[in-house]
């Protein structure tokens, strides 16, 4: 017979936090969509004619990520690092207009890979990139990339770290054809998502104050 205190505790326990020392990230990101809510963020991809350029999990796992978090803004920026850095991963979808207003390249950090980012991570001093969802917010200048955006991570133990980190999104030399050609692969940030010179203007237009971007990677 089992006693009425070791029921309770039973019982109840599955409300107790997890005290283990696993990263939260493939829980916290998992997309857990249902039947009915893929219906709608298919008939969205649809819309938007997304079949071609960005595979449809990687805008449901963005799209769900930005209902559930509650957050609000025009544009998604989508930088799918489940695809190697010599393509065009970065995506600009105006959900207003419902269509995909920019495709460029965007790096990863240093401490995520080389030529694919296999690791992330929202720690101090790792050098690597940090997944899920981000609140573009003000441009600033930085003394060392020049125009930039700040950055504030949406998630706590994914990408919370974000400003103190200093991880902002800015232009880089080391992002470019140019670079790609003579290295195999684009160069690579300390954690930033970096995109090319010439496209930084656009973004500043695109993304500043009100902007969101989401991270995603095939965990």
């Amino acid at each position: 017979m089992v006693h009425l205190p070791l029921l309770v505790a039973l019982l109840f326990s599955w409300l107790l936090p997890n005290s283990g020392t696993e990263s939260p990230v493939p829980a916290a990101l998992a997309a857990e969509v249902g039947e009915g809510e893929r219906t709608e963020t298919a008939e969205l991809y649809e819309e938007l004619c997304l079949d071609g350029e960005l595979a449809e999990p990687v805008f449901v796992a963005g799209y769900k990520r930005i209902q559930r978090l509650g957050a609000k803004g025009k544009v998604l920026a989508i930088a799918d690092m489940s695809q190697p850095s010599t393509a065009k991963r970065l995506y600009v979808i105006d959900l207003e207009k419902r269509e995909l207003v920019m495709r460029t390249y965007v790096s990863h950090g240093s401490g995520s890979g080389d030529l694919m980012a296999t690791t992330f991570s929202d720690r101090e001093g790792s050098h690597q990139t940090s997944l899920g969802l981000y609140r573009v917010g003000a441009e600033i200048v930085s003394p060392k990339h020049g125009a930039a955006l700040l950055l504030h991570g949406l998630e706590r133990g994914i990408n919370g770290n974000a400003l103190s980190r200093e991880v902002i999104m800015h232009g880089a030399d080391y992002v470019s054809e140019e670079f790609i050609a003579a290295n195999g692969r684009l160069g690579r940030s300390w954690g930033c998502p970096a995109v090319p010179r010439k496209d930084m203007a656009r973004m500043l237009e695109l993304l500043t104050d009100g902007g969101l971007l989401y991270v995603y990677a095939r965990l």
